[in-house]
């Protein structure tokens, strides 16, 4: 037992745990910053493109999405209603467009993977989604957009 007295025995015991804290927070920041100053960059890489589609997404008068593929200048699909995920990720690559300057109408690149993961990414900000992190029905809202309009798959309106 100590011969502390009892007030100074709780400060000394609470201190040493703090301590330790303190000292392994400190390794965790050093090896972190060692590592970012490496170079050393923990994302798993991108797979290589399978496919890829220059897409613009319009906001119509009726509160649609209307989605043209750049390359025919047609209308290739159009999302009613809420649309949750899509109006958030258009949305957020939007607003980075706009904090730059940049004009809104340079089209998005939705990307393909050959490992199945899909990336809708835009040129004008180097800003990119990889949409598979928000699970598969996500994705899918814009999986969809892969053929959507062509002769394989006529996806002419999403609800």
């Amino acid at each position: 037992m100590s011969t502390l007295p009892k007030h100074e025995w709780q400060v000394e015991s609470l201190n040493r745990p703090m301590a330790w804290i303190g000292v392994v927070l400190l390794a965790v920041l050093v090896a972190v910053g060692l590592a970012r100053w490496s170079g050393l960059d923990p994302r798993t890489p991108d797979a290589a493109v399978q496919w890829q589609r220059d897409l613009q997404f319009r906001d119509l008068p009726s509160g649609d999405v209307a989605v043209l593929d750049v390359r025919t200048g047609q209308q290739v699909a159009q999302f009613s209603g809420e649309q949750g995920f899509l109006r958030s990720s258009l949305r957020a690559l939007a607003r980075e467009r706009h904090r730059e300057g940049l004009n809104g109408d340079a089209p998005f690149v939705l990307i393909g993977r050959t490992d199945g993961r899909l990336t809708l990414q835009d040129p004008s900000t180097g800003q990119r989604i990889d949409l598979e992190s928000f699970g598969p029905s996500n994705a899918a809202v814009f999986a969809g957009l892969r053929l959507a309009g062509t002769d394989d798959t006529p996806l002419k309106s999403a609800r």
